[in-house]
């Protein structure tokens, strides 16, 4: 009897019986704010586990212990694959993106996760054809928590106490602000804020609630001033390396299209309002005096910070787009999204 058959029929009934594998990428990815800070712990970790389990394991990120690059160079290093996976605050690059400023301006609103889903609502229906973030695949455009100023000796009632003032700041409108509030931008990644304010470079820091303790700051600021839906904002945008991306099979996009825009910015703002709510708590249990803006030093805010808003509206009218109107219509896509 010819053994040869009943071999190659064993050798077949085997190779049914195994699964393909399945092939797996392995993205890079790269915070470059603390591991236990919110925004990493549970807005960028939590995108890049959702993705793994959606994928089931076919899509994987080796994240570094250390960002690579200092966090005004983390768009450029996602553009050009130094990094695949990563985010990055818009204002660190000056004059690099326009369109993003309009989330960024004065009393938008109390709740990231409304700010953040009106914002990615308006990047899919007007900013994405701007391409303005050419050269990476977006995930999520989203905003923190309204910012507030926060001092280490002087509390802060009205515009005059802020004259002179060495104000921390992270950059885009908020640098505009600070200087027609008559003190002194320092513009500087929030990973610097602590030494700044512990050595006295800056007096204050404009910044929401959640990012006193996420950057250890209640043992060194001791007054906060809280403005009703926020002096400023600040815009984010979560991103891929574009050819990584494009690189992955179909159904894995997909996977990754269905965790992108809407569900990453209501992930990141969610969290955000969680984070302000506990470092308000936190603050207060370390001896911060908050107070709330009177609504005389609001009305003098928004009588210096409202030219700034004009002046952009101004800029955006130059490329063809009714900035006045783009700003009606997220403030009513703002009050629709609200949680």
């Amino acid at each position: 009897m010819n053994p040869l058959p009943l071999v190659a029929a064993a050798v077949l009934a085997a190779a049914l019986a195994t699964p393909v594998a399945q092939a797996q990428t392995t993205l890079t990815a790269s915070s470059w704010v603390p591991p236990a800070h919110p925004l990493t712990a549970q807005a960028f970790m939590v995108w890049l586990k959702e993705v793994e389990d959606a994928t089931q394991g076919r899509v994987k990120f080796n994240v570094l212990p250390k960002a690579p690059v200092a966090p005004p160079q983390t768009f450029d290093a996602v553009k050009d694959g130094i990094i695949d996976v990563s985010f990055t605050v818009h204002g660190y690059t000056p004059g690099r993106f326009i369109a993003t400023k309009m989330t960024e301006f004065v009393a938008l609103g109390d709740s990231a996760e409304a700010i953040s889903v009106a914002y990615q609502r308006m990047h899919d229906k007007h900013l994405a054809a701007l391409g303005e973030h050419k050269g990476v695949k977006v995930i999520g455009v989203f905003s923190h928590g309204p910012g507030h100023v926060y001092t280490v000796k002087t509390p802060v009632q009205s515009v005059a106490d802020l004259a002179g003032m060495k104000i921390r700041v992270g950059g885009g409108v908020v640098n505009e602000y600070t200087r027609a509030l008559g003190a002194n931008p320092l513009l500087k990644p929030s990973s610097e804020a602590y030494q700044m304010l512990q050595t006295g470079v800056a007096d204050g820091i404009f910044f929401p609630a959640e990012s006193i303790p996420g950057f250890k700051l209640q043992s060194v600021v001791r007054h906060g001033t809280h403005v009703p839906g926020g002096i400023y904002n600040t815009s984010f945008v979560m991103m891929m390396n574009e050819a990584k991306y494009n690189a992955l099979p179909a159904g894995d996009k997909a996977v990754i299209d269905k965790l992108s825009g809407e569900h990453f910015a209501r992930l990141a703002g969610r969290m955000w309002d969680k984070a302000d709510a506990a470092g308000i708590d936190t603050m207060k249990a370390a001896g911060v005096t908050i107070q709330t803006a009177s609504p005389a030093f609001v009305a003098e805010l928004r009588t210096r910070l409202d030219p700034v808003e004009v002046a952009w509206d101004a800029e955006m009218k130059k490329r063809g787009i009714d900035g006045a109107a783009l700003m009606k219509e997220f403030r009513a896509a703002i009050a629709a999204a609200k949680p």
